[in-house]
């Protein structure tokens, strides 16, 4: 008899912008009860139809700088002028219920968080090709050409870092990318270092029950030899 870790499975996924990763993990989660997507913070301007503590916590530069000195944040990073971080407290406390926790981070956090927790799942969600993320960036209408422009050389530069992950998922078609992600974070609960504890019972003993069972009829085993 096998018995698993209790722990939950911390799983980060990265990508550059556009590739879609918050489509894929929301659609995932629907599917996966026991998943909590962890909610980042950052220091830029809220988005229209973007909510408080649904898509990010919204901190100004000054109150994220005087987090980072309480040590509040599991990781942070810097990215197009504006901090990104983590919040600790909740991720510790769900990951010791057993319930695995999603990361959606920039790459730079993501190697933080490795560094820290190298048996964390690391997954990396690529666009089809460059020049449809580019075609996603400028779909989305939320920023000018200057500002598109600039995040589509840092996620080209992105693309490039995918060596550093365990998992890279291509985001062609959006059913079969949710279905990758299911199969590696069902795959990677398998892995023999998530295994707490083996109990193997003793074979003579088996053997001997299996002999004296009523319904095995001896008599029968020369006729089929």
């Amino acid at each position: 008899m096998i018995k698993q870790k209790r722990h939950g499975q911390l799983i980060v996924i990265s990508g550059p912008s556009g590739a879609g990763k918050d489509t894929i993990i929301n659609k995932v989660v629907e599917d996966e009860k026991n998943i909590w997507i962890s909610v980042s913070a950052t220091s830029r301007q809220i988005r229209p139809g973007e909510k408080e503590g649904v898509n990010y916590f919204y901190f100004s530069k000054e109150e994220f700088e005087e987090k980072i000195k309480n040590n509040y944040f599991l990781e942070y990073a810097k990215y197009a002028e504006n901090y990104y971080g983590t919040p600790k407290e909740k991720i510790i406390e769900k990951l010791e219920k057993g319930i695995d926790v999603v990361l959606v981070i920039e790459i730079q956090g993501a190697m933080k968080i490795k560094e820290l927790v190298p048996e964390a799942i690391f997954i990396f969600i690529m666009p089809p090709s460059e020049k449809e993320l580019l075609k996603r960036l400028k779909n989305r209408k939320t920023e000018d050409k200057n500002k598109i422009i600039e995040r589509f050389n840092i996620a080209y530069k992105a693309i490039n870092e995918v060596t550093k992950y365990n998992y890279v998922v291509v985001n062609d078609k959006l059913d079969e990318a949710v279905e990758k992600v299911k199969a590696i974070i069902k795959a990677e609960k398998c892995r023999v270092d998530r295994i707490e504890e083996m109990l193997v019972a003793n074979k003579e003993e088996l053997i001997h029950e299996f002999l004296m069972e009523e319904e095995f009829d001896n008599s029968t085993i020369g006729e089929k030899i």
